[in-house]
């Protein structure tokens, strides 16, 4: 499904029965197992203001940003994403919050030297932060002591044992993107991008591939020890990595649990051409040991990255370690599906359905994505059968361009934030979506299938780390890398929030808008 062109879908969706909106999305059929009624809802316009623009009805507050003292020791970190929390009652929460990468010049670390790189270090992986809500507004409580700093620098043992490279304990976590929540109060952040700091293994030669960044010249940390989900206690900061779910540009891992109980993860590797992951562990309560499967879309098949279960891969792994180190390179000898950078995925909480954000694949002219819907047989997240079909294009018609994070509120609405590039927004192709734009797809009400424009992004800057309040009066989210394509520090490209260098940013989105939206 995943290289069906438009024409060809049209007809698909017609002789099945889906849903072309007025705006001209083409939509997979829309949940109906819900009398909730969405009131209607007017959105914003695409622009290219530098600002945070929000719908009628809606205000928002900063929580934090970077550089802010969570301790007297320790700054919040650069380019916060994704967002996670743990319920300690209804006005404190627990607040996990990745910490991607960052713009060199923005943190002062251009030379490339011992004294900067420790710095970038200190700055990437996450922030374990308490939040507090009074009088409607929530803060953070600076040196409380769920306070921590999982980064670039902090030893994290892989979990069950397992050496790699000859050690048991990888130093640090890093290009974290998004993630995921386990019910039993952890943490799951994802390891993206992470030859940006250490480089790569050619799986082939064996040679080491040299970093953008630099970071092994100064440190020498195999790759191998970066690229996984890593689990980290809500309330202690305890950490560890996961070969399990393997290792490759994890975008998220969304938890899911199958009919007999098993915790189940999906992930996606967001690359072009890439692919589609679930995870079905032994346990109900633990993801340390279980197979990875990867998707073929056209069999609608699970396939098990399992030299015992494929055999083939004998042929070209010599142990199951192997197999789950260089992911990618086993799952194109099973057949897998290549896709359009899958990032985020997230599950319907009415009908189970799995959706997928495919963000776009530039170098095949698929400049918008779209939104993919995986439904397992029987409804059973631990199948190895699904179906797929297409639930949302972006392009033009579609009234969004390149989905990447999702989110659902409890009435089933999904809301999806887009990431154009910071240098191609505004270019040709992507002029008329202007900045970056968080969108609502309602599935029922009026306006049931229509994309409705929630927020448009400052300059230059993505909307991350979609997250609701557990009363759903309250969206967290992250305003990732303001004015990332700033050379002079005295000329930003953007002023958000404050005003003059430009800062990634935690903030609170309230208002009658939200509380008809998901009420």
């Amino acid at each position: 499904m995943a290289n069906i062109n438009r024409r060809d879908l049209l007809k698909f969706l017609s002789a099945s029965g889906a849903v072309l909106s007025s705006q001209g999305l083409l939509l997979g059929s829309l949940s109906s197992c819900s009398s909730y009624k969405l009131p209607k809802i007017l959105g914003v316009k695409p622009q290219f203001t530098d600002d945070l623009v929000l719908a009628s009805g809606l205000n928002y507050q900063k929580i934090i940003s970077y550089g802010d003292q969570i301790t007297d020791d320790l700054i919040f970190g650069t380019c916060n994403d994704y967002i996670a929390i743990e319920e300690i009652n209804n006005d404190e929460l627990i607040m996990w919050v990745n910490h991607e990468y960052f713009k060199e010049n923005l943190i002062g670390t251009q030379k490339r030297t011992l004294a900067n790189i420790d710095k970038e270090r200190s700055l990437v992986g996450g922030s374990i932060i308490k939040v507090k809500r009074s009088q409607g507004k929530w803060n953070y409580i600076k040196n409380d002591p769920v306070t921590k700093a999982i980064r670039g620098n902090t030893k994290i043992p892989f979990a069950g044992g397992v050496s790699i490279k000859g050690s048991k304990i990888a130093e640090g976590t890093l290009s974290n993107c998004a993630g995921g929540k386990t019910p039993w109060g952890s943490f799951l952040t994802c390891e993206e991008n992470y030859h940006f700091s250490y480089g790569e293994t050619d799986f082939k030669t064996k040679k080491h591939k040299a970093s953008f960044l630099g970071w092994e010249k100064f440190y020498n940390n195999p790759p191998e020890h970066y690229g996984w989900v890593v689990e980290i206690e809500a309330k202690t900061g305890k950490a560890k990595k996961h070969t399990s779910i393997g290792r490759y540009a994890h975008e998220c891992s969304t938890y899911a649990e199958a009919k007999n109980g098993k915790a189940i993860i999906y992930s996606g590797d967001d690359k072009n051409d890439e692919h589609v992951y679930k995870f079905i562990s032994n346990s109900k309560n633990s993801i340390e040991k279980g197979i990875l499967y990867v998707a073929n879309l056209e069999k609608g098949e699970w396939l098990p990255l399992d030299l015992e279960l494929s055999p083939v891969l004998k042929k070209t792994f010599k142990d199951q370690l192997e197999v789950l180190t260089y992911t990618r390179e086993a799952s194109k000898v099973l057949g897998a599906t290549p896709l359009d950078r899958p990032e985020d995925i997230e599950i319907h909480p009415k009908t189970g359905e799995v959706f997928i954000s495919l963000t776009n694949n530039k170098p095949k002219n698929r400049y918008h994505g779209q939104i993919l819907k995986i439904s397992e047989q029987g409804s059973d997240h631990g199948s190895l059968r699904f179906k797929s079909e297409t639930f949302a294009f972006g392009g033009e018609d579609g009234g969004f361009s390149s989905p990447d994070n999702m989110a659902f509120d409890k009435n089933g609405n999904l809301w999806v934030a887009t990431d154009i590039s910071g240098r191609s927004i505004g270019s040709e192709v992507y002029k008329k979506f202007g900045n970056n734009g968080l969108f609502l797809i309602p599935t029922s009400g009026p306006q049931a299938g229509e994309v409705i424009q929630i927020a448009s992004a400052p300059v230059e800057a993505e909307l991350t780390g979609i997250c609701f309040s557990p009363d759903q009066r309250t969206l967290f989210l992250s305003v990732q890398h303001p004015g990332e394509n700033t050379k002079d520090l005295k000329n930003p490209t953007s002023h958000w929030p404050d005003g003059g260098v430009p800062k990634s940013s935690v903030i609170a989105i309230s208002g009658e808008t939200l509380t008809k939206i998901t009420g």
